[in-house]
């Protein structure tokens, strides 16, 4: 007999009695990641630097803020991730899920790229992901029972087409992190993954036509990801189905990178 999967109406895994932090959730891939856990029934705390952002999120999925908060969160600082987890903790009782989607990419010429520069964008894509883990692994080890999902990019697998070498270097320290955390957590009912996407669909707002057809023509899936479909490979990690993953890297690229 094929086993038996919990699944709502709307087809998302269920979340039901589950909690979950999402960094960066005011928009984008992290906006996406909060629907789909709260679609499931789990508890949302949407976070962002930008509150205002995190804040409509909250709303429209539950305006009473009894299954949807937003908290300001700034990934570079330490004390943001602490007073994150002691709120959800007082309105919850526990945070059960955390995704690590929040990340800043910057386009310099390698030659002009600043150490200051590199510092910033290595503390928000990297640096960020050890704070979250080390913080919320604690928590979760103590409870038995915990998801931490990391976004980080093919330019951390590939060094990137496109991209500069300090959001490339930070993403694959990003992905090293979470196999670290992984194995650290292993058998403590808590598992660490990441996801590695490709060309996503919000980015088609920022290119020309001609580049928007470049990409799409160099993806031999023939065009950009949406959103919901990272959304749907983060609910499976951060599932109670998702349990086996253990410090995994699963590639959403449409071709572009095979292993």
């Amino acid at each position: 007999m094929a086993e038996h999967f919990d699944l709502p109406a709307n087809g998302s895994f269920s979340f039901v009695g589950r909690t979950a932090l999402i960094t960066g959730g005011g928009r984008g891939v992290g906006e996406a990641i909060a629907r789909e856990i709260h679609a499931g029934g789990g508890k949302v705390a949407v976070s962002d630097v930008d509150l205002a952002v995190a804040q409509q999120v909250a709303d429209s999925l539950d305006p009473g803020g009894a299954s949807a908060i937003a908290l300001p969160l700034d990934v570079r600082e330490k004390a943001d991730f602490l007073a994150a987890r002691d709120r959800i903790v007082a309105d919850w009782g526990k945070v059960d899920i955390v995704v690590n989607n929040a990340g800043f990419a910057k386009r310099t010429p390698t030659q002009d790229i600043t150490p200051e520069e590199f510092d910033a964008i290595v503390q928000i894509n990297m640096r960020s992901v050890f704070l979250s883990c080390q913080i919320f692994s604690e928590h979760m080890r103590e409870q038995g029972y915990g998801r931490i999902v990391n976004i980080t990019s093919l330019a951390g697998q590939n060094g990137g087409t496109v991209a500069s070498p300090h959001y490339a270097a930070s993403k694959a320290g990003a992905i090293m992190l979470t196999k670290y955390f992984a194995r650290y957590l292993a058998g403590s009912g808590v598992t660490v993954n990441a996801i590695a996407p490709g060309p996503i669909d919000t980015a088609k707002a920022r290119l020309s036509a001609e580049q928007i057809a470049r990409v799409e023509g160099e993806v031999p899936a023939g065009r950009f990801m949406a959103v919901s479909e990272i959304a749907a490979a983060a609910a499976l990690l951060a599932s109670d189905r998702g349990g086996f993953f253990v410090g995994a890297t699963l590639d959403m690229n449409g071709g572009l990178y095979l292993r």
